[in-house]
Formats: structure tokens, sequence, C-alpha cells
């Protein structure tokens, strides 16, 4: 867990729960990490900003789930922004993502002013957990409905989940010129609260507490000064908040020498050899933009393959 002067801590997720309405919560902040992720491709603005809400969506919808394994989320849809993949490790309580997409149409809509939504279209965004090879993996796939990818994420949780649940993303600069900055702000309402009498008090107090949500400015979610704390008693300090314990979020990526072994030795020959530059098959992970340059004799002996 990074800190950003004054000891105000940073790539964090803050879980929390505001008391008498039986809400949980996750506040997730991201600098350095968020601003890795984005600037290592030299993303146009318009991708990296939507590529920054997928990753703060992906930390903030896995670490609000009980389960062990990697939490996916993708975009596939006909707009400039061709593809978005975020994934997030319970394990390594890490987060990576990376952006396909079409420079010369992101361009045109930049240059024509065109609002957010129309970078990524229409199509889908699916959710995947996959907890290892022991089981079997979970999809939930929805219409990517509305502007925003958290519009498409509301409809998923009420339509797979039906889970009531509020989100506020930001991603952004705190001024020209600076590093990335990501907040995230998520609230759903826990099963047991939905049950029993007093419903239509409930649902009173959940449209409450997604009012305060919505009162959430983005400087308040980017600010590298704002304590995370600070900030949840700002929004519930009258409706009583309890804050646990922090973890961090880090920016690291799975692949590896094996990995790519394991993968080339699944190709045939022929797209093997498609990949060779000057006698070695040269393979660029997506996410971290690492370079493995391999020896074929590699492959075929089952030898580890050197990385550059």
């Amino acid at each position: 867990m990074s800190s950003v002067g004054a000891n105000v801590p940073d790539d964090l997720v803050q879980p929390f729960q505001v008391e008498p309405h039986r809400l949980r919560g996750r506040l997730v902040r991201m600098g350095p990490a968020l601003d890795a992720i984005l600037t290592r491709h030299a993303y146009p603005e318009p991708v990296a900003m939507r590529l920054g809400e997928l990753v703060l969506l992906a930390a903030t919808v896995a670490t609000m789930l009980k389960f062990d394994g990697i939490l996916t989320l993708q975009t596939r849809t006909d707009g400039p922004i061709r593809l978005l993949v975020a994934d997030y490790d319970t394990n390594g309580r890490a987060v990576r993502g990376y952006a396909q997409y079409d420079a010369d149409g992101v361009a045109a809509l930049e240059a024509s002013g065109a609002s957010a939504h129309r970078f990524l279209g229409t199509g889908h965004l699916a959710f995947t957990i996959d907890q290892g090879p022991e089981t079997e993996r979970y999809q939930g796939i929805v219409e990517l409905v509305g502007t925003t990818l958290v519009d498409a994420a509301h409809h998923y949780f009420r339509q797979s989940e039906q889970i009531e649940t509020g989100i506020r993303l930001a991603v952004g600069r705190v001024r020209p010129g600076a590093p990335w900055r990501g907040g995230a702000l998520m609230v759903q309402r826990l099963p047991e609260a939905a049950r029993g009498e007093g419903g239509e008090e409930r649902d009173d107090q959940f449209r409450h507490v997604m009012t305060l949500i919505g009162t959430t400015r983005t400087d308040e979610l980017l600010s590298p000064a704002l304590a995370p704390k600070g900030l949840l008693f700002r929004l519930f300090h009258e409706e009583g908040v309890r804050v646990f314990p922090p973890h961090p979020v880090a920016d690291a990526c799975r692949c590896s020498e094996e990995r790519v072994l394991s993968i080339l030795r699944a190709l045939p020959a022929a797209d093997r050899a498609d990949l060779a530059v000057d006698g070695r098959i040269e393979v660029r992970c997506e996410f971290c933009a690492r370079l493995y340059r391999i020896d074929p004799e590699a492959i075929a002996a089952g030898d580890a393959p050197p990385a550059f």
C-alpha cells in the first residue's frame, strides 16, 4: 500500500459497512498502480479513461465478492474501443488490464467532441470468475446498457445477482499532465437486510444512501490528500459507518516464461514460425508489455525460455 504525502494511504481497498442500514461497501483508491497500467501502452486519453474505469470496477467488485481466484471483466463492442479487459487476482491482490482499439476511429471521435459512450458503442460486458482447474468457471454476460460502464454494472447486479447495488467511479488527473488516478465507491444491501418486515423503510434507507453516494465529487474520489476514512465519514457520519482494515491493490501481471512456453507448444508449427524474428519467437504480453524471446529449440526440448 503506497503513500501519497501526509501519510495518506494510496492503492488500497477500504472495506466498510453503513451500520444501521446493514449496507456493505468498498472504497477503492488507486494512484501509482493505475497510472502504471494506463501509461505502459501510451493509450489515447479516451481509451485510458475507459480502461481505468474497468480496472477500478474489477478491483471493487472482486473484493466485494467472497471467492478465491480471478475475476475478469471484459467488454466487446462495435465502437473504436473494440475490447477492454481487466482482471483482479484475489490471491495476489493484484489488478491488470489492457485495451484493443482503432486509433483512427478514436482520434476521429475525440476531434469531433463525441460523448464518452460512443467510444465503446454497443456490445456486451462479461463477468467471469475462475477459481482454478478443479472448479467450473462462472460467467455472466449483460448488454452494455446506458452510457457508462457503471450503468452496465448496475444492470448486471440487478439482472444476474438480484442485489441492490450503487457504484460511483472516477478516473482522471488532478491537474493537466499529472499521473492518472482513480477512485470507486460501491455499496450493496446485505441479503439478510432485504428480507423480513419493514421492507418499505429499508427501501427508503437504501435510496437515501444512494443519494449520499451521488454527492461524492470527482475531486474527492481522486484526491491524493483526502484519506479514505475521511471521505467515508463525510458521507455517512450521520448514519454511522464502520471501517475495516484496508488492504493494498497492486499492479502486477501473471505472465511468465513457463506460461508463454506452454502456449507456444500448443500452437501449430506454422503459427510459431510466423512469430519468429531473427531466429527466435517473439511474444509480447498484452497486459504488461513484457517481451519474451524464445529459442525454438527450447519449445521442443522443454527447456525454460530466456526472457529479455
